[in-house]
């Protein structure tokens, strides 16, 4: 028979000495993976992608339209400073930033119900790419969509057909950030 070993939290002093200061974190290479935000209403929402962003080290959170900017109270008290970490800009032209980052080679890859959406776990995800994610009522506009090279759709068993905006990102990105990482060790 083994013996039981009790789990142990870890105190915050404990977790921050095995985490990067902002100015090593600044040095290393950032993910080829990139975000974009079209019209998010909710600050908090947006302090969530910071931080959801800042776990995997984004290469770049494009915040679009109506979405708001740090500094921001409201975001800070959801990303408790990820925005400082995480290099992010402002343009207020989604699709023109879209264009952009496809000249560039970057796939795009739009989070939205369509009649061609793939279970997100099952996409084929190209590196560098760009994860599209919209408003929380409405999704992306159409003229976004139709620039995707794919996209992809959280499978939902309830009644509603969505999840809150961040937390859908947060799937979506860490689901990117694996496929990143087994091609990495391939």
């Amino acid at each position: 028979m083994t013996e039981s070993i009790l789990m142990r939290k870890l105190t915050f002093e404990e977790i921050q000495s095995n985490h990067l200061s902002l100015n090593e974190l600044k040095a290393l290479k950032r993910s080829p993976i990139i975000a974009l935000a079209d019209d998010i209403r909710s600050l908090h929402n947006v302090g969530a992608l910071f931080r959801t962003a800042d776990g995997i080290n984004l290469e770049k959170l494009y915040l679009c339209g109506i979405t708001a900017t740090p500094p921001r109270t409201e975001i800070r008290k959801t990303s408790l400073g990820a925005e400082r970490a995480v290099p992010w800009k402002y343009e207020k032209n989604a699709l023109q930033t879209i264009t952009s980052l496809k000249k560039e080679g970057v796939q795009i890859v739009a989070l939205e119900h369509t009649d061609q959406s793939v279970d997100y776990r099952e996409a084929d995800y190209r590196f560098p790419c760009c994860l599209l994610i919209g408003n929380e009522y409405e999704g992306l506009q159409t003229p976004l969509v139709e620039q995707a090279d794919i996209a992809i759709e959280i499978p939902m068993m309830g009644i509603k057909q969505s999840l809150n905006v961040s937390v859908a990102f947060g799937i979506a990105l860490y689901e990117m950030f694996r496929h990143m990482q087994l091609r990495e060790n391939e």
